[in-house]
């Protein structure tokens, strides 16, 4: 599994790149001739670097769906503390867990942070107890759940926008 990790500072995006990213950000179903139009550039120009940036890993284009409205009735976070040693082998075995849509190495008091989606509390259980904290290398769990979105916004720019705060 390839780790992605960010400098803040990237040279192969340029200018229009970034604002293409934005539009995007604001609108994902913006057409790419209204991205041509406000960039000055033709369709072609839009739908190649469009093309560059997917392939390339900037970006993703999906549709993101509130979980507790489709269905999921249980959704929240697992902190992992993991042996050190095993860390590729543990997250390689999470990646596998469809439950689990968020997975990242980080700092802190833990090593591995997910975020997941469960229809029930019985399948949180069995996410917890049957495949999550028997993979060799995860020493302890701590799970919290979301009770209510309050905020969950995509739109932040690029790390190269002048102002990345209001």
């Amino acid at each position: 599994m390839k780790r992605e990790t960010g400098s803040g500072k990237n040279k192969s995006l340029d200018r229009m790149d970034c604002e293409l990213i934005r539009l995007l950000q604001k609108d994902g179903r913006i057409p790419n001739t209204e991205i041509a139009k406000t960039l000055g550039v033709s369709e072609a120009t839009v739908r190649t670097r469009l093309n560059r940036l997917t392939r390339q890993g900037y970006i993703q284009i999906v549709a993101v769906s509130n979980p507790l409205k489709i269905g999921f009735g249980v959704v929240g976070a697992i902190r992992m503390q993991a042996d050190t040693k095993k860390i590729d082998h543990i997250t390689r075995e999470l990646n596998r867990i469809k439950s689990l849509w968020f997975i990242v190495h980080g700092t802190g008091g833990w090593d591995i942070y997910t975020e997941f989606v469960a229809k029930s509390l019985a399948d949180l259980n069995t996410l917890l107890y049957e495949k999550i904290n028997t993979i060799d290398g995860v020493i302890r769990t701590e799970t919290s759940l979301i009770l209510n979105y309050i905020k969950r916004d995509y739109d932040w720019g690029t790390g190269f926008d002048a102002d990345t705060d209001d």
